[in-house]
């Protein structure tokens, strides 16, 4: 079962507001880039709290029959990317997506309203 980038962008966004994932952003890429149609971008606490929220990701996906095609710096706790073909997930620490910027850099594209997908905080 192929998910549409839309029910995965839900899966993902869920996963991570369950392990409590800070400032959970989702940009619409399609216009901008071909390697996906959404970037999501969150940060966790600490180190530990990085890794619980890309275990739930991957385990949320796989459970839905979908396809995690890479999981990238996932040792290193600072900053990990998901690779899930439509929608690519970027995992920081509070100190590295501040350093990396990712939605300075993608500014052009449209942030898409997950209010719906969170639970409020």
């Amino acid at each position: 079962m192929n998910l549409k980038s839309e029910e995965l962008l839900e899966l993902v966004v869920k996963a991570a507001d369950d392990k409590l994932a800070q400032d959970i952003m989702a940009l619409d890429v399609r216009g901008l880039t071909s390697i996906g149609d959404y970037f999501v971008v969150m940060n966790g606490r600490n180190e530990k709290q990085v890794a619980a929220i890309v275990e739930a990701i991957v385990e949320a996906v796989h459970k839905n029959k979908g396809e995690v095609k890479n999981v990238e710096g996932k040792d290193s706790g600072k900053w990990t990317l998901i690779d899930l073909n439509d929608v690519i997930v970027h995992v920081f620490n509070h100190e590295e997506r501040g350093y990396y910027n990712i939605e300075k850099l993608w500014s052009d594209a449209p942030m898409v309203d997950i209010s719906g997908m969170v639970t409020e905080q």
